[in-house]
């Protein structure tokens, strides 16, 4: 299990669900294989009932041609996010792990 505080400091930025520029989550890890598959459940640390529950999101990774295909399936997103909002944001994590693993810039 882990903490993770996201900070919001861009202009034009979505309102945080722990504070007006920030997001902290409890995440737990629910299975792990290493190489083909992560299970997570988060917990956004909100008063905001709009954001309450666990959200459930699992990571496939799967032999390509060229490199690894992710998939990333997502349970239970709390209402309070947008869907627009929650598609700009695993679009941006997965640009960042491609620049992480690939030396993309």
């Amino acid at each position: 299990m882990y903490r993770m505080l996201l900070s919001y400091n861009g202009v034009g930025h979505v309102a945080g669900k722990t504070t007006e520029r920030a997001d902290e989550v409890t995440v737990r890890f629910v299975k792990l294989i290493p190489g083909r598959r992560i299970e997570q459940s988060i917990t956004f640390n909100t008063a905001n009932t709009a954001f309450a529950g666990e959200m459930h999101i699992t990571w496939i990774f799967d032999e390509a041609v060229q490199g690894t295909e992710v998939i990333v399936f997502c349970e239970d997103v709390p209402e309070g996010i947008r869907p627009e909002d929650h598609e700009a944001g695993l679009a941006s994590t997965l640009r960042n792990l491609a620049a992480f693993t690939e030396g993309v810039r």
